[in-house]
């Protein structure tokens, strides 16, 4: 099994949010604080060799969770751009592996991260996640398989690489990432959240 406390956790925080509109959507409140901060604390208390928060435009503060954030000029480019910039400091640090992680995605547990390194066996290790039928992050990569990531271009990222890997499987819930407005309303009344309660109160009034 590949060591927790030998791997970088590198949390993908970069992208223009295209589908999401003007808005940046990881600044969105989600149980009463920003979208984007979810998977950093709920992540917080794992003995990872060190946190790397990759971002552009960003204005959370991913600092004063323990990360080292990292600007990448070129998130434009797509996500294997941001992924190559975590990558190239793990490999400069020497972990042994990365876990990847997106911002967008504010259900993931600790102990569904836990299991993703259950399931490891060697340092070629590739797992990811599963809601039971499409392969996603988060997503473990052991470090032989660094080069091929650096080697990675545009919006694909490591798409092939994770279809042809280990999977975890979780409750689907536990997988949703955000990419419209539309995705965030769905998952605010999924789990009741008080910023879905407060906009159908509005909307009542409003009628």
């Amino acid at each position: 099994m590949i060591a927790l406390e030998k791997t970088i956790l590198v949390l993908l925080a970069a992208g223009q949010s295209q589908r999401f509109g003007d808005e940046d959507k990881l600044d969105e409140l989600f149980l009463g604080k920003p979208l984007g901060l979810h998977v950093a604390v709920a992540l917080e208390d794992m003995p990872f060799q060190e946190r790397v928060a990759v971002v552009d435009s960003c204005r959370l503060n991913y600092a004063d969770h323990g990360y080292r954030v990292i600007r990448n000029a070129h998130a434009a480019q797509g996500m294997a751009s941001s992924l190559r910039v975590g990558v190239t400091c793990a490999k400069e640090r020497g972990a042994y592996a990365v876990l990847v992680a997106l911002a967008d995605m504010p259900r993931v547990t600790a102990a569904h991260i836990y299991r993703l390194f259950d399931a490891s066996t060697d340092l070629a290790s590739v797992v990811a996640s599963s809601d039971g039928y499409d392969p996603k992050p988060p997503a473990l990569f052991g470090r032989e398989r660094f080069d091929f990531l650096l080697s990675l271009e545009g919006a694909m990222g490591a798409r092939d690489l994770v279809r042809a890997g280990r999977h975890v499987v979780t409750a689907p819930a536990e997988l949703i990432d955000v990419d419209t407005p539309a995705d965030l309303e769905r998952l605010r009344a999924l789990v009741h959240s008080k910023e879905a309660i407060t906009r159908a109160t509005a909307r009542r009034t409003g009628e």
